[in-house]
């Protein structure tokens, strides 16, 4: 290995010492705030060194990994992401009695495995980052071990990710063993065949990859027990499930398919049209019948992997940039939503009925705010980053005359804006239940300043996004 590899390397290299280093930090002296310190410092390394890695921008590190300017850019959207749950677990810890410094080390290196997934090029890269996400996921959910619900959701996403680990290897080894080839390159002309251009053998391994990706991906109709993981998780955790987990995998995805020109009549194009409108109608419409606020964010994520799916049948530029906007978009929005959750939690519940949000806004004003901008903002509502990138998926699917898909997501949209108005309704109109048990403390310190700096940018790039589009362009230009 040449020391531009190295260069080239040091993303990953950053996000493997620091969970080392915080683990031996932890092994000589216990303490909560050098866990999260020293997670801060890492995950600042991991940015700076993306700044000196793009002066190798585009190398291609064995067969396995391309670090070209489009991983690069999500390695960085993965790491503030981790960053900002990082800050919001400290409050949610702090109230609980277990070691915390661990639960950063899982952290960072499910993190690292977001970022293998993203620079991916290779079917073995591909499982390799899974499984090192997937396996560090399970422990994060069932942390806190001493309440039932995270036991059973971390059970629940154990199958759900051996599902998923099964149906990809088994499809891997069946597109191999009938055309030799385990690269995202050697794929595109396997996939721009269609299902129906291909022997049984092949169409067979192609469908069950895309099976293992919907189950990661929690699409319908691949959603079973998601809702339930959302709500029996730690609410940081499930955070960076509904976030980091689902966008290393839509980045992979992208990556994968981006060279592929799937004509509108082709048997692959309509199964994704399908698990898309799937997706839109039951994750809206589920929602509608949910008084758990985790269950409602949890649908809400099944609706918005539909909306992307429909600017990822667009193709082209202008649906790249659609999908990464979106999913910028969503990140950020997620992490208001669910760090409110966090933030209001007690030690003895996570702060996920309806009731517990009557009246939030006599009692914590700013905090009800930020989760009103979130919600307007998942919703799709004017001057926040969410309505900007529900336009850009939209036109997206216009400027490819999907206009089915299009109409689907519109009206799907209106039912989306229901049940996140209850919420508000709940918060700025109801008055508190004096008989509901009362929530956390207010919210402070580095939890606030995370929620406030997350609602400017809902609120400034949802004004001006011209920085981020031309940000994002220039990213995903550097796919094959």
């Amino acid at each position: 290995m040449t020391s531009g590899d190295l260069i080239t390397l040091l993303p990953l290299i950053a996000l493997t010492v620091t969970p080392v280093v915080v683990m031996l930090a932890a092994a000589f002296y216990r303490s909560h705030a050098l866990a999260l310190a020293l997670t801060l410092v890492g995950l600042a390394a991991t940015i700076v060194s993306l700044f000196v890695a793009a002066t190798r921008t585009g190398r291609q590190v064995t067969p396995l990994l391309s670090f070209d300017t489009y991983a690069l850019f999500y390695i960085g959207l993965l790491t503030v992401a981790t960053a900002a749950v990082a800050i919001l677990s400290w409050s949610y810890l702090q109230r609980r009695h277990v070691h915390p410094e661990e639960y950063y080390m899982l952290l960072l290196t499910a993190t690292l495995g977001g970022a293998v997934l993203v620079a991916s090029t290779h079917f073995a890269s591909f499982f390799l980052g899974l499984e090192i996400l997937s396996v560090s996921l399970y422990a994060l959910i069932v942390y806190p071990i001493y309440r039932d619900q995270f036991v059973e959701a971390a059970v629940k996403y154990l199958v759900l990710a051996g599902a998923t680990s099964a149906f990809l290897v088994f499809g891997m080894a069946l597109v191999y063993a009938e055309t030799g080839t385990m690269t995202a390159s050697g794929l595109a002309p396997i996939l721009s065949a269609g299902l129906g251009g291909q022997d049984v053998v092949v169409a067979l391994g192609i469908v069950l990859i895309l099976v293992g990706v919907g189950f990661k991906l929690a699409v319908v109709p691949f959603h079973m027990w998601t809702p339930d993981v959302y709500q029996g998780a730690p609410a940081p955790v499930g955070a960076y499930v509904a976030t980091v987990s689902k966008g290393a995998v839509l980045a992979l995805l992208l990556r994968y398919f981006w060279p592929v020109s799937l004509d509108t009549g082709s048997s692959l194009f309509l199964v994704f049209a399908a698990v898309a409108i799937a997706s839109m109608v039951a994750g809206n419409l589920l929602a509608l019948r949910q008084d758990n606020v985790k269950r409602i964010l949890a649908y809400s994520s099944i609706a918005n992997l539909g909306y992307l799916l429909v600017a990822f049948l667009a193709a082209g530029e202008q649906a790249a940039v659609a999908v990464t906007f979106f999913l910028v978009a969503y990140f950020a929005t997620t992490l208001v939503a669910f760090g409110v959750v966090a933030a209001l939690s007690t030690p003895e519940r996570d702060a996920e009925s309806m009731d517990d949000y009557r009246g939030l806004a006599r009692t914590r004003r700013w905090t009800a705010v930020a989760f009103t901008v979130a919600l307007f903002s998942l919703a799709g509502m004017p001057l926040t980053v969410g309505f900007m990138g529900k336009f850009y998926v939209v036109t997206a699917g216009a400027g490819a005359a999907l206009w089915a898909l299009i109409i689907v997501l519109v009206l799907t949209s209106t039912i989306g804006l229901y049940y996140y108005t209850r919420i508000v309704v709940a918060m700025w109109v109801r008055q508190p239940d004096e008989n509901a048990d009362a929530v956390g403390a207010a919210v402070g310190g580095g939890s606030a300043a995370v929620l406030a700096a997350l609602t400017a940018f809902l609120i400034v790039f949802g004004v001006y996004p011209a920085p981020l589009i031309q940000l994002i362009e220039r990213a995903v230009a550097t796919l094959p």
